[in-house]
């Protein structure tokens, strides 16, 4: 069997087991052995660098990758914008995520030109413009503007960031809006936010009836709801309205995650968006940005402990926002003080893949696996701010094309 091996690598598989010295096979973009090349194969020499599956994201914001109250202003033209959202495209690659889930802000066109690489980028999954409760979480229109003008500052196949509901039929079409542009799954704000518009961070948003519709639509298409929450109350309607996925958490408490436990909703916690956001005037947000972030980041880190007691599944996301996206990594850098680089690196790769439902095909480094693939300069599970660092990823595979480095 042909193919091109890669040599002298050392393993980190993203299941969780020790790290073993092997070769790689890869054709057609598929891993087709795992073990040790044959003499005469075509070979990449990793001279000893770990290999990993190529790192997911569960939580980005292709769309939100401009200076922050200009683009909530619309004061960017189109052009600046899909410069601003290829370039987070292009860097996201760079530090070595091969896949991303957009929670929201990009429109079907961005991910048509990246699959068909037109724009380098990641494999991108896209719920298109986020579902959100009429002057809830993702609104930023002025308070005098009429809400049914919203939809006019959306640039179609670029950027769409919500749609308004009023109640579960407008909710309904809306969702069915947002497939018949192509999204994949579909996402909720339940709860108010960090960066709000109209919104409080402790305010709930949508009815368990509402969010049961958008479940059921989902259903329909084969596909789940995901919602931003950060409060326990929006967290358990949604939950037992039939979600699938819970963003941020931020106060999770043991009875919410054991009622996540029971109904298999995942977490997907967000810790490099609480760093970033501390520098309200460097990201260009309005200073109450930073009076919302009082107590986050500790409330944050407790759910996470108790939501790994309770045993969830837990994933892997930033929500960065605003034009510094560089250093995306940082996300596992931060988890893995919290808990260590191993299971940083096993929520982003298997756990993500299996969230995002891509289990079968990407997120380990198993023989019929998709070949996503990152090979580190430095060992990321001894030194993990290696993740936060793009140059530290040498070699990038998508696909088994490789989309950075130079073959040895």
């Amino acid at each position: 069997m042909t193919g091109t091996w890669l040599v002298g690598g050392i393993v980190a598989d993203g299941s969780g087991a020790d790290p073993v010295a092997a070769d790689v096979c890869v054709r057609d973009g598929v891993i087709t052995a795992i073990g040790r090349a044959p003499s005469g194969a075509a070979a990449v020499d990793l001279g000893g660098m770990v290999l990993t599956p190529g790192l997911i994201y569960a939580h980005v914001h292709l769309g939100l990758s401009s200076p922050i109250r200009a683009q909530f202003g619309f004061r960017l033209p189109a052009a600046e914008l899909a410069a601003d959202i290829f370039a987070a495209a292009g860097q996201a690659l760079e530090a070595g995520f091969t896949t991303v889930r957009d929670t929201g802000g990009i429109d079907g066109g961005v991910v048509g030109v990246i699959a068909k690489g037109k724009v380098r980028g990641p494999r991108v999954l896209s719920c298109g413009p986020v579902q959100c409760q009429t002057g809830g979480h993702g609104y930023y229109g002025a308070a005098w503007e009429p809400t049914e003008l919203w939809e006019a500052h959306h640039v179609p196949g670029l950027c769409a960031l919500s749609l308004m509901s009023g109640n579960a039929d407008e909710l309904r079409r809306n969702v069915r809006e947002s497939f018949r542009r192509g999204a994949g799954f579909l996402k909720l704000c339940v709860t108010g936010g960090v960066v709000g518009g109209h919104d409080r961070l402790d305010d709930t948003q949508f009815t368990y009836e509402e969010i049961a519709v958008a479940v059921q639509e989902a259903r329909a298409r084969g596909t789940y709801v995901t919602v931003h929450a950060h409060n326990n109350a929006g967290i358990r309607n949604a939950v037992r309205g039939g979600v699938r996925c819970v963003e941020h958490g931020t106060g999770i408490d043991e009875p919410t995650a054991r009622l996540m436990r029971e109904h298999d909703v995942a977490l997907v916690p967000t810790f490099a968006v609480v760093e970033q956001l501390t520098d309200a005037e460097g990201m260009d947000l309005d200073p109450e940005t930073r009076d919302r972030l009082s107590g986050v980041r500790q409330r944050m880190e407790a759910a996470l402990e108790v939501s790994r007691a309770a045993g969830l599944r837990i994933g892997l996301g930033s929500d960065l926002i605003g034009p510094d996206q560089r250093r995306r990594g940082r996300e596992l850098s931060l988890r893995a003080e919290l808990e260590s680089p191993m299971r940083a690196l096993v929520s982003a790769t298997s756990v993500n893949a299996d969230i995002l439902g891509l289990g079968g095909t990407v997120g380990m480094i198993r023989v019929g696996m998709r070949a996503d693939l990152v090979a580190w300069r430095r060992d990321p599970l001894h030194d993990p701010a290696v993740f936060a660092d793009p140059d530290m990823a040498a070699l990038v595979f998508k696909d088994g094309r490789m989309m950075k480095g130079e073959s040895r």
